[in-house]
């Protein structure tokens, strides 16, 4: 009996403190920030290019000198209405700001962004480089009349 009971006793032990089995660990890399900074800093931006006047009805266009007030407060409703959830004033949202719009584009282009951004999304190739550098969401059509989008960049002018 006490053979028996010895036995079982070492039996015992070597189960319990047999070879263990490593247990697999699924390693997930997460990145850092630093990485994550990198990579929105490897997106190509949007080159300024005020000679292209895009795609659409608009062949030129040039500002008075002067800001119409009251075209401005148009636009600057007609953006409160339309563009707000995809634009600000002043910094970057889902698309660009508007502030100093002009100083990047042409005025033509902006109009014919504004009235005709299916066809220059996919043909004008500044408005494609600015869909990638905004993560391909597209400019929905507002379906504004020039009258609209000429109040509008009216508006921009004021930013």
């Amino acid at each position: 009996m006490k053979k028996s009971l010895a036995f079982l006793v070492v039996l015992v032990v070597t189960i319990a403190c047999g070879p263990k089995k490593e247990k697999k660990k699924s390693f997930e890399y997460k990145r850092t920030t630093t990485e994550k900074k990198a990579e929105k800093k490897a997106i190509e931006k949007a080159p300024v290019n005020v000679e292209n006047v895009g795609i659409g009805p608009i062949k030129s266009m040039a500002f008075d000198t002067n800001i119409d007030a009251a075209l401005a407060e148009e636009g600057s409703t007609i953006f409160k209405q339309k563009c707000t959830a995809c634009h600000m004033p002043d910094r970057k949202l889902i698309g660009p700001g508007m502030k100093g719009i002009f100083d990047r584009r042409n005025p033509a282009w902006v109009m014919n962004m504004i009235l005709n951004p299916t066809e220059m999304l996919q043909k004008d190739e500044t408005a494609v480089a600015l869909l990638k550098e905004y993560n391909n969401v597209m400019m929905l059509n507002q379906n504004l009349s020039q009258e609209e989008a000429r109040a509008l960049a009216e508006y921009f002018r004021t930013l």
